[in-house]
């Protein structure tokens, strides 16, 4: 399939996906602060367990949303940046020096705004990570409504940026928010990837084997310590991509079976799940408090600063160029809307503050939702107005 056209149905599927997300978000909001919020709180609340033998896992449905099925969603995740590196637009280094630059900077700056803005509370300080994210389906989604007034080089420039961020804040979530960890389970997870990797060396192309061991793998993951998404990300990369014989690849065969399910499923059911706030009790002072404040700043105008100013300094050195048939006008646009965190920034924010165990569990959606729909509103506007095609004389 010719990459233009695979990109096409990639960004159709993820822009679909990101309108998908503000209608569950939205239905959460609403559900929660109704008479119906019983319900919402009831059903996030529900007990599920797995048992076998002696091995149990006993979890509410919501960390089974986030501890299980966002596994899925990281499994693809490692399989586009497997995909991207060994045969797409990071494989070569002139592709992602923009666009490498720009994310790293969009880490960055929100990190560092958060951190100015709760510096002084320790216990607010650890989820400086929050507004590093963006959200690359709500992202797209958005940029879609523009249609083909923007040119494909800006999209792709924004898919890879977000591929990058995604690489980022899947480093971070790895270093920096794992619980007290278990030699037991890290052995045990550590013979799984041995095993997948032989897999992979020997030639072995059936996704069945590669997802057994990858159910085993993230249940001694969940185990670990260390937080049980990362196991998807770690299978993903042990699938192979190219095949000896004629036989489909294994990691396109993958990715494409479940790039619908994220897309339509997974990620829609973690935002209703997740931005659910209740509005019980809002005052100003939920807004201008400091962490729910670090995280707007930090995804609106962090992540502008940070995209925008490090793609600025690569342009003006020499050492990129803008995405062709675009404006500076246009790449400020995407990098506002880059500040659309939700997805990821919702799920570090649940590992930086735990429910039941922070006080300012809860209080990081206000920011998260405040920044992102901002974002939203303010990136689109200015990329509509810097895609605007002058008037015939």
């Amino acid at each position: 399939m010719p990459l233009r056209s695979t990109f096409t149905r990639f960004f159709q599927l993820e822009a679909a996906s990101g309108l998908l997300l503000i209608a569950a978000a939205a239905l959460a909001l609403i559900i929660n602060n109704s008479p119906l919020s019983y319900l919402y709180n009831g059903l996030l609340d529900v007990p599920v367990v797995a048992q076998i033998g002696a091995l149990k896992i006993a979890k509410p449905l919501l960390l089974w949303i986030n501890d299980g099925l966002m596994a899925l969603f990281f499994l693809l995740i490692g399989l586009e940046v497997k995909r991207e590196v060994v045969d797409g637009h990071l494989s070569k280094p002139s592709q992602i020096v923009l666009p490498g630059a720009a994310a790293i900077g969009g880490m960055v700056v929100p990190a560092l705004i958060y951190w100015f803005l709760n510096k002084d509370n320790p216990a607010a300080v650890a989820g400086w990570a929050i507004p590093m994210a963006t959200d690359i389906a709500f992202a797209l989604g958005v940029l879609a409504l523009l249609g083909k007034r923007v040119p494909v080089s800006l999209k792709l420039f924004l898919m890879t940026l977000a591929i990058i961020d995604d690489l980022g804040a899947i480093i971070v979530i790895a270093l920096f928010y794992s619980g007290t960890l278990s030699s037991l389970s890290l052995g045990l997870a550590a013979a799984c990837l041995l095993v997948l990797i032989a897999m992979n060396r020997l030639g072995v192309v059936k996704l069945g084997p590669y997802m057994v061991v990858g159910l085993i793998l993230w249940v001694c993951v969940l185990k670990s310590g260390v937080h049980a998404t990362l196991a998807g990300v770690t299978l993903a990369l042990c699938i192979p991509l190219r095949t000896k014989n004629a036989e489909p690849s294994p990691l396109l065969s993958l990715e494409h079976a479940l790039h619908p399910w994220v897309a339509y499923g997974i990620l829609p059911l973690f935002a209703f799940a997740n931005a659910g706030v209740s509005l019980a009790g809002v005052s100003l002072e939920s807004f201008t408090h400091h962490v729910p404040m670090g995280i707007a700043v930090g995804l609106l105008v962090g992540k502008t600063l940070g995209v925008f100013g490090f793609a600025w300094v690569m342009i003006k050195a020499g050492m990129a160029a803008l995405p062709a048939g675009a404006n500076w006008g246009q790449v400020l646009g995407v990098a506002i809307l880059c500040g659309i965190g939700f997805t990821m920034s919702l799920f570090v924010g649940s590992l930086a503050f735990v429910p039941g165990s922070s006080e300012y569990a809860g209080m990081d959606r206000m920011g998260i939702l405040t920044g992102s729909i901002l974002a939203a509103l303010i990136g689109y506007g200015i990329t509509a107005l810097s895609s605007r095609k002058p008037a015939v004389a």
